[in-house]
């Protein structure tokens, strides 16, 4: 839509002429204008309902012009159908098939062009940045980052997610032209580095290592000094000497081995073990050069006795890696970690490609990881480990318990000072605490990777309240850096009294992630999943962690370990999940095939009670009581901006008075629900009335039961309404069907036991259970319909809760009762009972000589309301919108049967998600959006919120925020959460 210029040819005088025009050109176009980042705030912004077909043409229009034009934008046509493929899923895109894109490829074909797949980064020029994180994953974005604002990173390139996708899509077959831009990439490097890969005489050695657009710490698969073979580690040798050579080579050799040939790297363990047992050496790097030299041949005897051969050529190591890091995208525990964080819709990993440099070149050389702020506590101060001459993989794989970063300074002085004015630089730049790897080669610092830190609950609000009162972030930053799981974090439970159990301290390791953990010990991820899944507490205790321990690490209360330092695998996990963690406990000794560890001098089997404290290190023996959290300090500082910014008010879900003045302590506004039924189960009294009430034959013998009934249901709204003092309480009148307050068992004994408790012939009893049993209770007498047959039921409610209002309002006390009808289809089902509850509160008004304000409204969950929205909000004062039946009636599906497909639909992605977790937008959501529309516009006083599992969920809030809701409902432990997402959906729409 640039306009075209009036052109330089000789212009008619005519005013009536047209004059020729001159259509832009490339300049015109093109000059400053960036598309990448224009297209992502456009796709990110996108409503599929509104623009599908006009993202399209832009898509469409951007490609053709990149393939066009000879500017920079040529380079980004790749990246462009990136982005399409990205958003495709969100969007709902069909495939680029439009006659642009043919003819972009033919003439990028034409051009000698090809999909670019390699983006480069180091000193020799810079071609992606922070922003293409979905298209070179968050290492390779961040590497390149780095890159650009001037430190010290080793040159390198990354291979896009795309190409991932491709080549699971291809069969496991790298794309077409890929090959010739990595090889470009392998020189581009060999000319920065003035070295070669795979040549003895200045022998370049070269990492390839994973990185997803989604941080998935160790999930996926790494290789390092690929490059070396038998010729290539003697002309190392030569200009690093032997030692440092050969421990290269035999790095190489176990980890191509576990990663890229199958080959356990227990094999490869089990053979280092026997050789330092031999030399009378306790540590790797106490090993000297001969030793290594053996260790490289015991090595290759292993491939040789495992069916495998060791490629000499450095391209195959380069390209079999590639293809490895690629596969690991797919592994059990790549999966696993997906599912359990719910990470969907990424195209796969990105590989970077990288100059090595060395931290295992002496005493002045090192590796280590560090996080600019403790991400424990959240306290400003550098909170990290190294170890001198080693690599990156022996901090984070915990083999060897690392020094902590503070005495770096006396080791390597130079190196410290830069290190600290780059943690500095990184943090301002981003804007958050970050994750650092780094190497100190020779002391020359070399800056390996940065992205944002995993912390825990505690620790993201504190970094996100200091850095407010920093400088560094706006409020709105701020609200968007805690996230829903670090709430839920701070929500849990620590240890009631951390003096009493001081005498049953058993050991001390470092208090790698915070909380408390009480559970029964187990050895492997196996034995803790199966406690999980049998209700059980599990304490996960191993010598360390692996990435393949994950799905047993998220099933634990919380990890102990014998090894392992602040930043291993297990502490780097523990903390993104929550999860207590203790590592590196050095006296602790562990038995995995006897099931027993021994720490201090006392034995532990599976199946014993210990609790670990998360936030000193403390081993306890037996169980140690826990109390609840409190909101305070920070926390209450966060979450009173949160309640500044959030439009959305936060009811609960909450049926007894205690529940609700929880609910009241974490800042719920209201009740969204209180479930009259679940008020039945409170005593065997109220059972056994409610059962009278379904045994009746008469109205008058119903009435019998619904009277002694009514005191019990009286004094709860009494203790709610007190407690919820001058907010809303929306009562829910009985909405089960009856025979779900009969005793469970068999058929014979149910009968007997009724008969007995309510002194009637047990055949009475058989003949009101055949006449009860329905087929499909759930679509059956129910609801509103029981209020209609039974119109006694909803006056003895309605009674009881007009009653108890007015009981508390004579104690000073404040209620909004709230009426709510539940499974209304019909405006004449919502009339009936409406009226029935307004004439009986009339009853009681005139009765006891006084009124108290009321509204009726009615629980919308038969999609059908929904539809008629518009006439029932003529009746209703308020719509709770139930998701969780509407979700079952609109998808027809049963929530208690969901189990046996569900799993196949959210594998194959028929579902994205699960929908009773998720709000499913396209049908759901937008039978809640017709509602509230048509709804208000019928009745613009009418209130709306929702009370179903959805309301505590963040991304359905998210939802619902833009769809003009006034509230939404969730149990009392989730309040804060529903806060926060509230505000954060705010920060988001802006």
């Amino acid at each position: 839509n640039l306009p075209w210029k009036i052109s330089n040819a000789p212009q008619s005088q005519d005013p009536s002429a047209l004059h020729p025009l001159a259509p832009p050109t490339t300049t015109d176009t093109f000059g400053a204008f960036e598309p990448l980042p224009f297209l992502r705030g456009l796709l990110e912004a996108a409503d599929p309902r509104d623009c599908r077909s006009s993202i399209m043409r832009v898509l469409e229009s951007c490609v053709l012009l990149a393939a066009l034009c000879g500017s920079a934008l040529s380079a980004n046509a790749g990246s462009i159908l990136s982005l399409r493929r990205e958003f495709t899923p969100k969007l709902k895109l069909a495939s680029l098939q439009s006659p642009l894109v043919p003819k972009a490829q033919e003439v990028q074909r034409l051009r000698g062009g090809s999909e670019k797949r390699v983006y480069h980064f180091g000193k020799g020029g810079t071609d992606g940045d922070q922003s293409m994180r979905n298209v070179l994953g968050g290492k390779g974005s961040n590497l390149a980052e780095m890159a650009k604002i001037g430190l010290s990173v080793p040159p390198g390139f990354t291979i896009t997610t795309e190409t991932c996708a491709d080549y699971n899509d291809n069969g496991k077959k790298l794309p077409d032209g890929l090959w010739d831009q990595v090889m470009d990439g392998i020189a581009g490097i060999e000319k920065q580095m003035e070295m070669k890969f795979g040549d003895s005489s200045k022998p370049l050695l070269i990492s390839v290592r994973s990185g997803a657009a989604v941080s998935m710490p160790g999930m996926m698969d790494t290789v390092l000094n690929l490059g070396l073979n038998d010729e290539v580690v003697e002309g190392l040798a030569k200009i690093a000497g032997e030692r440092f050579a050969y421990d290269s080579y035999r790095r190489l050799l176990d980890m191509f081995g576990d990663v890229v040939m199958g080959v356990h790297h227990s094999h490869f363990e089990e053979v280092l073990e026997e050789l330092k047992e031999e030399k009378g050496v306790d540590l790797d790097n106490e090993l000297d050069a001969e030793a290594l030299k053996e260790l490289v041949s015991r090595f290759k005897e292993v491939y040789k006795t495992q069916g495998k051969k060791f490629p000499d050529s450095a391209e195959e190591q380069l390209k079999l890696a590639v293809q490895a890091v690629f596969d690991s995208w797919d592994s059990d525990r790549a999966k696993s970690y997906r599912e359990i964080n719910q990470i969907t819709g990424l195209m796969g990993t990105a590989v970077t490609v990288q100059s090595m440099v060395f931290g295992n070149l002496g005493p002045t050389s090192g590796t280590g990881v560090l996080f600019s702020r403790n991400p424990s506590t959240g306290e400003n101060k550098l909170y990290g480990e190294y170890l001198i001459n080693a690599q990156g993989e022996d901090v984070v794989a915990g083999i060897r318990t690392p020094n902590p970063i503070s005495i770096l300074e006396e080791d390597i002085a130079e190196a410290y000072k830069e290190l600290l004015e780059n943690v500095n630089t990184l943090e301002m730049h981003y804007k958050d605490m970050q994750d650092i790897e780094f190497t100190i080669q020779d002391k020359k610092l070399f800056m390996l990777q940065c992205r944002s830190g995993k912390r825990t609950g505690p620790a993201a609000v504190r970094i996100a309240v200091d850095m407010f009162k920093e400088g560094i972030v706006t409020k709105d930053k701020a609200l968007t850096m805690v996230e829903a799981g670090h709430l839920d974090q701070l929500l849990h439970p620590q240890f009631a009294d951390e003096k009493a159990y001081k005498d049953r301290v058993i050991g001390r390791g470092l208090p790698a992630s915070p909380g408390a953990a009480v559970g029964q010990i187990v050895f492997s991820p196996e034995e803790a999943e199966a406690f999980k899944l049998q209700g059980g507490a599990a304490i996960l205790v191993r010598a360390e962690t692996s990435p393949e321990d994950v799905n047993g690490m998220h099933a634990s209360e919380g990890i102990l370990t014998q090894r392992g330092g602040m930043t291993s695998h297990a502490a780097v996990v523990a903390r993104g999940w929550g999860k207590t963690c203790v590592c590196g406990v050095s006296e602790l000794q562990v038995d995995d095939k006897g099931r027993t560890f021994t720490l201090n001098g006392r034995m532990f089997k599976s199946g014993d009670w210990v609790s670990l404290n998360g936030n000193t290190g403390e081993v306890i023996a037996g169980k140690e009581p826990l109390a609840p959290p409190t909101i305070s300090g920070d926390l209450g500082t966060f979450m009173g901006w949160v309640d500044e910014k959030r439009k959305l008010q936060v009811f609960t879900n909450a049926d007894t008075p205690e529940d609700a003045a929880e609910a009241r302590r974490n800042g719920a506004q209201g009740i969204g629900l209180v479930r009259t039924e679940h008020m039945f189960f409170a005593s065997d009294d109220r059972l056994k009335a409610v059962r009278q009430m379904i045994m009746a034959e008469t109205e008058s013998s119903r009435k019998v039961a619904l009277d002694k009934l009514l005191p019990f249901q009286r004094s709860d709204f009494e203790g709610i309404f007190t407690a919820m003092d001058g907010c809303p309480v929306t009562i829910r009148l009985l909405d089960p069907p009856l025979h779900e307050f009969l005793p469970n068992g068999e058929m014979k004994d149910v009968c007997q036991m009724m008969a007995d408790e309510l002194k009637i012939p047990v055949e009475s009893v058989l003949e009101k259970i055949h006449k009860l049993h329905e087929v499909n209770p759930m679509l059956g007498l129910r609801g509103c319909r029981l209020g209609i047959v039974h119109p006694e039921i909803s006056e003895m409610q309605a009674r009881a809760i007009i009653e108890a209002a007015l009981n508390v309002q004579e104690n000073g006390v404040k209620p909004i009762p709230d009426i709510m009808i539940p499974l209304v289809g019909s405006v004449k089902e919502l009339q009936h009972q409406a009226n029935l509850v307004r004439a009986t509160a009339e009853k009681v008004f005139a009765e006891r000589g006084k009124k108290v304000a009321y509204r009726v409204g009615t629980m919308i969950e038969i999609p059908r309301a929904a539809l008629m929205a518009g006439e029932v909000a003529k009746v209703a004062d308020f719509f709770s919108f139930g998701t969780n039946d509407l979700t079952q009636m609109t998808f027809g599906y049963s929530r208690d049967d969901v189990a046996t497909f569900l799993p196949t639909y959210l594998t194959n992605n028929i579902v994205p998600n699960d929908p009773f977790q998720v709000l499913d937008r396209q049908g759901v959501g937008q039978l809640i959006k017709m509602a509230v529309e048509n709804g208000k516009a019928a009745n613009p006083n009418l209130k709306c919120g929702i009370c179903g599992e959805h309301g505590g969920e963040p991304s359905s809030i998210e939802f619902v925020n833009g769809v003009g809701l006034d509230y939404v409902s969730c149990s009392p432990f989730r309040v804060p959460i529903a806060r926060l997402a509230a505000a954060q959906a705010v920060v988001k729409s802006q």
